[in-house]
């Protein structure tokens, strides 16, 4: 899943033309949101729909374990996963 998260820093650089960060420069961990990475809701929704772009996979805005997925590339890359596994199923 390494590299599936390596995709997901670049796609959140690429995305949000983060100029003064790096894609190595985010942790697999770090909150993307709030006092982490500092990003907001416009934000979340540009990366949105780059995921779905990129991946192919559905994100469903009402689904009640959204933020979850989005906390951190880490769990990021888990959603990116899980969608793309119940797709081929």
């Amino acid at each position: 899943m390494d590299r599936l998260e390596d995709r997901i820093r670049r796609l959140i650089v690429e995305t949000l033309n983060l100029e003064d960060i790096s894609a190595e420069d985010i942790g697999e961990d770090e909150l993307l949101f709030g006092e982490g990475l500092g990003l907001d809701s416009i934000d979340a929704l540009e990366i949105g729909i780059e995921i779905q772009k990129t991946f192919g996979v559905k994100i469903d805005s009402k689904d009640e374990n959204l933020a979850s997925y989005f906390s951190s590339v880490r769990e990021l890359a888990r959603f990116v996963s899980r969608q793309q596994q119940e797709q081929v199923v």
